[in-house]
């Protein structure tokens, strides 16, 4: 018997859109989406989503066009993970943190077709919107909840738009599961951000593992603390509709109201890098935190340390630690749990916690290695680069094959990232080739940064490092000379990065003076980082 001819009936592409169907069908009266006094039941979700794909198609999106949403998390940018990827498109959901010069560049190199805008972020493209030679449209998203007027760019809204479409399904324009489902542009830690593609199967793969590690289920309640245009989310909102969860919705985080949301709504997961469980555990408001259901928060960005871990514990959480790269649609390592730990000491179960881990259940493959790729000793002290390969790696970088190459070298995805592997198969990362700096989750170039401080007039040498800051694991500190004969006080130079780069990335100090060389005048950064770090324990991720 020829099975070829039968291969429709035990092969069906792996696209994200079948949960929202299915959870459509199956859970059609069940709340999916809530934002303040909104409340979407997932038959009104997938209407949504239906009217937002064939609108998108009335306006002439065709199969693999680009589509640009710049917006907080609010269910615009959720509806946008069903909606353009139905219609055929590609999404690319924009870092709201980055500059106005940053956000031209991913849509100019992305050549999106259509621009979903935030009032609130619209003056951010306001300047140049009509310039941008692929840009047919921007259509502001008006949002009540908003805390500024913004600026409502011309013609119709998200909500008139959507009624330009149809609630009734629109048939799938997927030619593969391998095509692209979303560009996810980094935070160019070397120079211009790249755009990272994700596909359909990678996408669809991605969201039921992290659907069966942090356990979720039709009553999950998930709350938007993570941003959706950081590696969509790490996937979750195609996770939590699979499962027929809840997504809370949440356009700021605002401690009194996260707490106030954990108590109300039953929150059961959220996502957040270590600096939003310092601020929500520093905050009066969790003082009132008292949980009426298991809370299980998924933490990555900068490692988090013992100490805030065992904190967030203490309150009642757990906490899920995972490691990846927005190469590896978020997550690729798990810290995954041993019971026989239940045993240990609270501060023991907190370091082991701390470390990165094991792989993903999807994603296969993790190695630490030396320069030549041979595996380094499992001795938890001999340090080696992180690589990977699964299911959960980028198709490759769009538009840019060279670099693509390069991060897949030798049949592998080179993370950059050094760790070591410890006797029990779990890695834990010490530090990184590069002096990439990690603030709050977002990554940092410090070559970006010391250019735009070059510029400066009064500058005539910089060095930027990571220090440590309380609040965001660590931040950029500028070590600054300045020329012979001029002046320049830190605010001065401060305001001048501002008008830049994205307020993130500009340095929170900055200290004159000489910079340390070497005899042939190399700065040597790392005697700037022991100052900086005496005494303490420098972990990055």
């Amino acid at each position: 018997m020829d099975t070829h001819n039968f291969e429709n009936v035990w092969v069906a592409p792996l696209t994200p859109q079948s949960f929202l169907d299915r959870s459509a069908y199956v859970f059609r009266d069940k709340t999916a989406v809530v934002y303040g006094a909104q409340r979407r039941t997932y038959a009104e979700f997938a209407a949504r989503v239906n009217r937002l794909a064939s609108a998108l198609r009335a306006a002439g999106i065709e199969a693999g066009d680009r589509v640009a949403v710049l917006c907080p998390n609010t269910p615009p940018l959720l509806e946008a993970h069903f909606g353009v990827p139905l219609a055929g498109g590609v999404l690319v959901a924009i870092n709201t943190r980055l500059s106005s010069d940053e956000i031209r560049y991913i849509l100019e190199h992305s050549s999106a077709k259509l621009l979903f805008v935030d009032t609130e972020l619209a003056p951010l493209v306001a300047p140049y919107v009509n310039d941008l030679p692929h840009l047919r449209q921007a259509i502001p998203i008006v949002d009540d909840q908003a805390g500024a007027p913004g600026l409502r760019l011309p013609g119709p809204d998200y909500e008139t738009f959507l009624d330009t479409g149809s609630p009734d399904p629109a048939p799938s324009w997927l030619g593969s599961d391998k095509d692209t489902i979303t560009i996810n542009y980094t935070s160019g830690t070397t120079g211009r951000p790249k755009g990272v593609m994700y596909s359909h199967r990678g996408a669809y793969l991605n969201a039921l593992g992290e659907a069966l590690e942090v356990g979720l289920t039709s009553e999950s309640v998930y709350l938007w603390t993570l941003p959706m245009f950081h590696c969509n989310g790490w996937c979750f909102p195609w996770a939590v509709t699979a499962m027929g969860g809840t997504h809370l919705c949440l356009r700021r985080i605002e401690p009194p109201l996260v707490v106030n949301l954990i108590h109300a709504e039953g929150v059961s997961h959220f996502c957040a890098a270590p600096t939003v469980l310092i601020m929500l555990v520093n905050h009066p408001a969790s003082q009132d935190l008292r949980l009426t259901r298991p809370l299980r928060i998924v933490t990555a960005g900068a490692p988090p340390s013992p100490t805030i871990i065992q904190t967030v514990e203490e309150l009642g959480a757990q906490i899920t630690h995972v490691y990846g790269l927005t190469e590896t649609y978020g997550p690729h390592t798990i810290c995954e749990w041993q019971s026989q730990w239940d045993r240990l000491e609270p501060a023991q179960r907190a370091r082991l916690k701390a470390r990165q881990g094991v792989a993903y259940v999807h994603a296969v493959d993790l190695r630490v290695v030396d320069d030549s790729m041979n595996d380094v000793p499992a001795d938890g002290q001999t340090l080696g680069e992180v690589i990977m390969r699964g299911n959960n790696m980028m198709k490759g970088y769009f538009n840019d094959p060279e670099a693509t190459a390069r991060a897949f070298a030798g049949g592998w995805f080179h993370s950059g990232d050094l760790g070591v592997m410890h006797p029990d198969g779990y890695i834990e990362l010490r530090d990184r080739k590069k002096d990439i700096i990690i603030s709050g989750g977002e990554n940092i170039s410090t070559i970006e940064v010391e250019q735009t401080v070059a510029q400066h007039p009064a500058v005539m040498e910089v060095a930027v490092i990571a220090v440590p800051d309380a609040q965001w694991g660590e931040v950029p500190k500028a070590f600054v000379t300045l020329k012979p004969g001029t002046q320049a006080t830190a605010e001065e130079i401060l305001a001048f990065c501002r008008e830049r780069i994205a307020r993130f990335k500009v340095p929170k100090t900055i200290e004159f003076g000489d910079l340390p060389k070497t005899s042939t005048g190399k700065i040597q950064k790392f005697r700037l980082r022991e100052r900086e770090w005496a005494g303490m324990e420098k972990r990055v991720n």
